[in-house]
């Protein structure tokens, strides 16, 4: 088996959890090549690690993407991946960890799971973005995993936010921003934002305004085969756009154009770790000192 490993971060608990796996890959037989960036703590003249960039699409001669990190290092490992099919494995040197389930004080026992097959794969729908008027920055990477959120930029006044689904006039939201949430992204920014939970085979989005001036206006679950189109206008004459971690300023003259990705990212969860196992451990969900079950 050949393994990618990816990470941004070099603090001393991400490169010793680096290491561990890279002397269990060698002890297993085990191929591997780390991320460039990570490159400098792992110089071994008389064995040289073989390196892979950031910057291009991975060979699809890996088996596996092992992203070491927090949930955000996992979703910029996706520009590695995108459409290959390459799974992705999270290993939690971070903080939360909703999507990088395997905690760094479990690591071999993980990976025995793992390499034992032990494991399935979770397919995860991604949103698209286009603009009207080309953004050659956002180009390079138009897809989100969480979410893409609408937000206002230098300014203190309201968006005015017209959205239209599948052509048809849904409404103007008045409000600080817009987030648009995959099922993975149900349990971020949305849910701080008042969203539901959506499981992650879910064939939805959520449309949950930010801060709506309307008491009536809720978040809304829409199919995720719709195709939205937004246009944004404000006291200013940018505003922000942000996908999972990327951020953007766009024109209020430009027109969004969101859809359904034409691929899917799959993560791997192992053997014990489930979606609702999840939720409880590190959301608290539906704790309740009188349930003891």
């Amino acid at each position: 088996m050949k393994i990618a490993l990816f990470s941004e971060y070099d603090n001393l608990i991400t490169i010793d959890c680096i290491r561990e796996v890279i002397d269990y890959c060698q002890n297993k037989k085990h191929d591997f090549a780390l991320i460039e960036s990570m490159g400098p703590y792992f110089e071994n003249k008389n064995s040289p690690v073989q390196l892979f960039s950031a910057e291009k699409l991975l060979s699809k001669e890996f088996d596996v993407l092992f992203s070491f990190g927090g949930d955000g290092t996992l979703l910029r490992s996706i520009a590695v991946v995108r459409d290959s099919e390459i799974p992705i494995l999270g290993i939690n040197t971070g903080h939360l960890g909703f999507l990088t389930s395997l905690k760094k004080e479990e690591l071999l026992n993980g990976l025995d799971l793992f390499f034992a097959e032990k494991f399935k794969l979770i397919r995860r729908s991604l949103l698209a973005l286009e603009t009207e008027n080309k953004i050659d920055s956002l180009a390079q990477l138009p897809f989100a995993l969480n979410e893409i959120t609408l937000s206002r930029k230098n300014t203190t006044s309201m968006l005015s936010i017209q959205t239209t689904v599948n052509e048809e006039p849904l409404t103007t939201y008045w409000a600080d921003g817009l987030i648009i949430a995959t099922p993975t992204g149900s349990t971020g920014y949305s849910l701080s934002s008042g969203g539901p939970i959506l499981t992650p085979g879910t064939a939805s989005w959520v449309l949950n305004p930010i801060a709506p001036h309307n008491i009536n206006m809720r978040p809304l679950i829409i199919s995720d085969k719709a195709q939205l189109k937004i246009n944004v206008s404000s006291r200013a004459k940018e505003f922000l756009v942000s996908l999972d971690s990327r951020l953007y300023s766009v024109s209020q003259d430009n027109t969004l154009y969101i859809k359904k990705a034409p691929f899917m990212v799959n993560t791997v969860e192992l053997e014990g770790h489930f979606f609702f196992k999840t939720l409880r451990e590190k959301l608290f969900w539906g704790q309740d000192t009188r349930n003891t079950q």
